[in-house]
């Protein structure tokens, strides 16, 4: 039997779109996917677009493509784009086949939820960059409207809010295992400090733990 597939490739800026930069890496992921079998590349969509915008004329295309021929869409990491709302929200209204090289066993049901997620988190970090421009202005950092900051101005405030994020999801995933460390008699910070280091999970940065860092984690999460 013989398949049919498109390809849909995305990259965040016009630079890495010049320079070939991410889409050789997600070409390659495609093309080892595939390898053997009976199968047709009909075409392959290059998205040059930021992951925080709607506006998908070639994710669209690739999908009408993929209904005329019967094709399967098929991307290269369903993880990269985990957390790209646009792009999943439509997958999962296109009523198009897809299969994702990283993740190959992701179906419908899958993909709904992480448009969910995507969604979710989207409004979380758009809410806390707003706090965290009212939380500079209050500090008397001249600030004007977010939209009219300079694109270094926006870049650091999104950049701060994606630290505090992801210290935040760390923290998150630290307390079970934390839990487990107090079930087996790790009681105190310089206990759980040391179990951590002697599992090897390493702390922020990739340093070793210490009893402050574990005191902090506990107050994030």
């Amino acid at each position: 039997m013989s398949y049919v597939f498109i390809s849909y490739l995305r990259v965040s800026t016009e630079r890495q779109g010049r320079s070939g930069l991410g889409l050789e890496a997600q070409r390659r992921a495609v093309a080892d996917f595939l390898s053997g079998g009976s199968w047709r590349h009909v075409a392959e969509l290059v998205e040059v677009e930021s992951g925080s915008r709607d506006n998908r004329p070639r994710l669209s295309e690739a999908m009408a493509l993929c209904r005329l021929h019967g094709a399967t869409l098929v991307i290269a990491k369903l993880d990269r784009l985990s957390r790209d709302a646009a792009f999943l929200l439509n997958l999962q209204k296109a009523g198009v086949r897809f299969v994702a090289a990283d993740m190959p066993e992701a179906n419908e049901l899958v993909v709904g939820i992480m448009a969910v997620v995507a969604q979710a988190e989207r409004k979380m970090i758009s809410t806390r960059t707003k706090a965290a421009l009212a939380a500079a202005k209050a500090r008397g950092v001249q600030l004007g409207k977010p939209e009219n900051l300079s694109n270094r101005e926006a870049g650091q405030v999104r950049s701060r809010v994606r630290q505090t994020q992801r210290s935040e999801e760390r923290a998150r995933d630290l307390v079970p295992v934390i839990a487990t460390l107090r079930a087996e008699g790790a009681v105190s910070l310089r206990q759980i400090a040391a179990a951590l280091n002697t599992r090897g999970i390493p702390a922020a940065r990739g340093g070793v733990w210490s009893a402050a860092q574990i005191q902090r984690v506990l107050a994030k999460a």
